[in-house]
């Protein structure tokens, strides 16, 4: 049976791994930067979905842990405008909440806009959406710094389940921690999509595809592939075993038979088309924040099928 180019299933783009995560004792600073990098990929998946333990949950642990933390070296800016919380956009289903702070790390000069209306001093942006007897925040993106963090619907029965690890999308650059600096954040209701125009120029389309009780999907297109530096990081905090938010890494590598699986620690870098960062174990931190996937690398505005999608179906010639 003959195939055609179009029905042919093609492998994702193999991107560059790097792990420049870094021991530390205190749990809420980010230690763990694994970075994606690729002059060639201009779309790709992301996903977070609830860890494997989460059915045996018993107890979940959110309260920050300060031990060992001394924050006095980080840089203060006072807020342009007055520590508020905004909600300038909703509906029904879901709904835009921006909140400033009364100070924060860096000064705060992104702006936010929902069709004509122009948010301004913003520090924190909220994705809610609606559940049973309420609603939850499934998105959240720091338009100052370009982190992101995700989580999937909480599973029924249990209460709202928490964020771990972050990530940044775009081009990736160090200003005493990893960022990613954005002149506009720009959401539209009828897509589910944000809009990211970076500084440095170029901009990026990020969508919600997937929202639901086992995971939360956004595909990622850039308008050009960044060649210079990483296109994506996971930022993500590791203490201990029984104290981290990542614990353990899995890469599909090019051309590989099966999944290379280490401690986040001990992993180097790899030529992959699928990682997977997450924990087999509950931790006493965030203790039901997601794992996160990676996926679907593309050299086209159109990320690659999921592994997890069927491949289309091929007909004979005779039924063509």
């Amino acid at each position: 049976m003959s195939q055609t180019s179009s029905s042919v299933r093609t492998e994702p783009v193999a991107v560059e791994v790097t792990n420049g995560s870094e021991p530390v004792l205190c749990a809420e600073k980010d230690n763990v930067s694994v970075a994606l990098a690729s002059p060639r990929v201009r779309s790709f998946r992301i996903e977070a979905a609830h860890p494997v333990y989460m059915s045996t949950l018993q107890r979940d642990s959110f309260e920050p842990d300060w031990t060992h933390c001394d924050m006095s070296g980080d840089p203060v800016f006072a807020a342009p405008v007055p520590p508020r919380r905004v909600t300038f956009y909703e509906q029904i289903e879901f709904w835009l909440v921006g909140l400033t702070f009364p100070t924060f790390w860096r000064p705060a000069t992104a702006i936010v806009r929902v069709g004509d209306r122009v948010e301004r001093g913003l520090h924190l942006v909220q994705l809610w959406m609606i559940r049973p007897m309420g609603g939850e925040e499934v998105l959240v993106v720091y338009p100052q710094d370009g982190y992101w963090r995700l989580r999937p619907k909480t599973p029924s029965g249990l209460d709202s389940t928490v964020f771990g690890s972050s990530f940044l999308i775009g081009p990736v650059e160090e200003e005493g921690r990893p960022i990613v600096r954005i002149k506009e954040l720009a959401f539209d209701p009828a897509s589910k999509s944000f809009t990211l125009t970076f500084e440095r120029g170029g901009s990026a389309t990020v969508q919600i595809v997937e929202t639901d009780q086992n995971r939360h999907a956004l595909n990622v297109v850039l308008d050009r592939p960044i060649e210079d530096r990483p296109f994506a990081m996971v930022r993500s905090m590791y203490i201990t075993e029984f104290n981290n938010d990542v614990a353990r890494i899995a890469v599909r590598e090019e051309g590989a038979k099966g999944w290379r699986e280490e401690p986040i620690m001990a992993f180097d870098r790899a030529r992959a088309t699928d990682i997977w960062l997450g924990r087999l174990s509950p931790s006493r931190h965030n203790t039901s924040s997601p794992d996160m996937v990676f996926n679907s690398f593309s050299e086209t505005a159109e990320p690659r099928r999921p592994r997890n999608e069927p491949p289309p179906e091929v007909k004979p010639p005779s039924q063509k």
